[in-house]
């Protein structure tokens, strides 16, 4: 597994893919914090990043599968699926070492924007005024949802050639389960409604980003991960 997730790495960070998806998803998300005036938290007025939260999964839904449309698509389309069942490492193996890569590198897109968090807490009145606990609740909440996005975009290439396809589908399918389900529940009442929201990922997002770790919104987003990087190694013993 480490084999596979090194040389995936490397093949990101020795491309432009690495530092074009790094720059976008920081221009855009300067743009939300610091610009957009509907978002922007110096018109806002209080020492909070409740837009940055609410908006980046919108952009992960779109940037992740856009990483993870090539992780199998291309191996078909050049055929070194073949060659790359030959070596000693499950499918398993194999799926998990492509994840790690992927999400790794969204990691790293989203680590330089705690430079936002230290500036909004310098900025405050008084200083430091800023919930770090909803913050840092908020934080583990987008890496765990970066997770499941990325391996909902590795399934979705794992059924595919085209890498176009791949992107379309993956990112439809990253949207409909973060935001599509929650809008679907609000059309519903009482105990139905709850249930069918609890499905989203939007749900549990939320619910981390009130700086309560909780075991169950963990416990479903690590387990809808993991069921998508089941599903793809199946995908591959099956073709």
């Amino acid at each position: 597994m480490f084999s596979i997730f090194k040389k995936e790495l490397n093949g990101y960070l020795n491309s432009l893919i690495a530092y074009i998806v790094i720059v976008l998803f920081l221009i855009f998300t300067g743009l939300i914090l610091w610009v957009f005036p509907d978002s922007n938290i110096l018109d806002y007025g209080y020492a909070e990043m409740g837009s940055f939260f609410n908006l980046t999964p919108y952009i992960l839904a779109i940037l992740v599968p856009a990483i993870t449309m090539r992780t199998f698509s291309e191996e078909y389309k050049t055929g070194t699926i073949e060659f790359l069942m030959t070596k000693p490492l499950s499918r398993l193996d194999i799926v998990l070492g492509k994840f790690l890569a992927a999400w790794v590198l969204i990691i790293l897109a989203i680590l330089p924007t705690l430079v936002y968090y230290f500036s909004i807490s310098n900025l405050g009145s008084p200083l430091g005024n800023i919930d770090t606990g909803a913050v840092m609740g908020s934080y583990f909440g987008l890496i765990l949802l970066a997770g499941v996005f990325t391996a909902i975009g590795l399934a979705i290439s794992s059924f595919t050639e085209n890498q176009v396809i791949a992107f379309i589908i993956g990112a439809f399918l990253c949207y409909f389960l973060y935001d599509g389900i929650h809008q679907l529940s609000q059309l519903l009442r009482g105990t139905t409604q709850y249930f069918v929201d609890f499905i989203s990922l939007q749900f549990h997002y939320a619910s981390l980003g009130r700086g309560v770790i909780d075991s169950r919104n963990v416990i479903y987003l690590c387990s809808l991960g993991a069921l998508m990087i089941f599903i793809t190694a199946f995908n591959l013993r099956r073709k």
